[in-house]
């Protein structure tokens, strides 16, 4: 799952980074309205935390731009604004949630959690796929009731496929999905190829036999029968 943190202040900035990776979660930053901008306009995230006081631009303004090119992404405006039609406006204006600053990192997890969840897997903590099951709490996967021993990138490799079943998934958006923007300074994608291979065998060693298609030229696909 990746994440964008739009926040100009350093120390906090930097504690939500550290946290959310803890958690598990890819973790890129945007300082400033233009930062921002140019991230929401060239990438594609699970959950955005937008501060609504930026430098060089109003929060609001980047959520209606988001909300216009785009509806999947999920949105939890982080603001020191607290007045209940500061959170109005902002829900009207496509946020998914609001939380006011100050706050425990512990209560943030909790909310994007939530907020996926229910965006991507209609508020189930399971997610269940032809022979397969994912704990989202957990973040394990079993098939046909034995654990699959998944490393991290597989697990959200995984996720991400089964999450988007019977659609083809490029390469290139499965390289930004697991390396963020990193993946423009990527020489080739050939990590991708090995992660998919390590995949496909262990879920066919588990009996989950050709659920990961391989559509060539264009990328590839979790078929759910």
């Amino acid at each position: 799952m990746k994440i964008l943190i739009v926040e100009d202040e350093p120390t906090l900035a930097q504690n939500m980074a550290e946290y959310l990776t803890h958690q598990g979660y890819l973790c890129e930053r945007a300082a400033t309205y233009f930062e921002a901008m140019d991230k929401i306009s060239s990438y594609t995230y699970d959950c955005i935390l937008l501060d609504l006081m930026l430098p060089g631009g109003d929060g609001m303004e980047a959520l209606e731009f988001l909300r216009k090119t785009d509806q999947q992404t999920g949105v939890l405006i982080i603001s020191a604004k607290g007045e209940l039609d500061d959170k109005i406006n902002g829900i009207r204006c496509g946020a998914d949630d609001y939380i006011q600053k100050p706050f425990h990192l512990a209560e943030l997890n909790a909310r994007i959690y939530a907020l996926i969840r229910r965006l991507q897997f209609d508020g189930n903590n399971f997610v269940r796929s032809n022979d397969l099951e994912i704990n989202l709490l957990s973040k394990e996967a079993t098939a046909r009731g034995e654990p699959l021993a998944l490393t991290k990138t597989e697990y959200d490799l995984l996720l991400f496929l089964v999450g988007n079943k019977n659609r083809v998934i490029s390469k290139n958006a499965l390289a930004e999905h697991l390396s963020g923007d990193m993946a423009d300074m990527l020489d080739s994608q050939d990590f991708i190829y090995a992660h998919i291979k390590n995949l496909k065998g262990k879920l066919s060693k588990a009996g989950c036999i050709d659920c990961i298609r391989t559509i060539y030229g264009m990328g590839y696909k979790w078929v759910e029968e």
